[in-house]
């Protein structure tokens, strides 16, 4: 079993990132055009040019690759402040952890990461918010290996999980804490989480994953929790 968790807009504030020419921070944003004015930070999409015909997501997937991490960048997991992301590091092992990334797409856990403002949010500032129109080029790096992979998150971002794991072999268990159930390929099984938290509730589901509750890990329970 593999776990999907939405990215998070709080980071550790200290989190670093790539420097471009002259010194200054690259925060990368949905809309730079939009961003407050900052003479300390460049502001980029993760698919803009970073010089020599290169993008910053190719950088930064080049830059997982070597050996080293001079610039000092965290694994997602630790570049989110709320706790569920090491939580289910520590319980699952951070081979079968991934993070949905409004920025950068379907990352594992341990996948250096530089610290970004882009999300789904409709609530989010314009210059953070990433639209369905947008075009981006969202890594999928999850190995297609059969494994059952379940999701939590909430629905801004379920067309972008859809379509990156749409093509896995494994079977996908989408939790959902909505009114209505969300219409989802076939290969997808809706699973209703019941609880009285709306806002972040999908942490809450990753407590009750990681503490083996029957009720979020039994296949028995989908149907009526989806009726009910």
């Amino acid at each position: 079993m593999k776990v999907i968790i939405q990215c998070a807009a709080r980071k550790q504030p200290d989190a670093n990132t790539f420097v471009a020419v002259g010194g200054r921070r690259v925060v990368f944003v949905a809309r730079p055009g939009l961003a407050p004015r900052d003479a300390s930070v460049v502001y980029a999409r993760p698919d803009d040019g970073c010089g020599d015909g290169e993008t910053w997501r190719q950088r930064l997937m080049a830059y997982n690759g070597a050996a080293t991490n001079p610039l000092g960048l965290l694994p997602a997991y630790l570049l989110y402040a709320p706790d569920a992301y090491s939580a289910l590091v520590d319980r699952f092992g951070v081979k079968r952890v991934f993070i949905l990334s409004a920025g950068w797409g379907l990352i594992p856990a341990s996948f250096l990461t530089p610290y970004y403002d882009i999300t789904f949010s409709a609530l989010a500032d314009a210059w953070k918010r990433r639209r369905k129109e947008d075009r981006y080029a969202d890594f999928c790096l999850m190995g297609d290996d059969g494994d059952e992979i379940i999701f939590l998150g909430g629905k801004e971002y379920l067309p972008l999980f859809c379509r990156l794991t749409a093509p896995l072999k494994g079977r996908k268990r989408v939790f959902f804490n909505s009114s209505d159930c969300p219409d989802l390929p076939a290969s997808f099984t809706p699973v209703r989480y019941r609880t009285t938290i709306r806002t972040n509730w999908h942490y809450q589901c990753a407590r009750d994953l990681i503490a083996g509750k029957q009720s979020v890990l039994s296949p028995s329970d989908w149907s009526s929790r989806i009726s009910g």
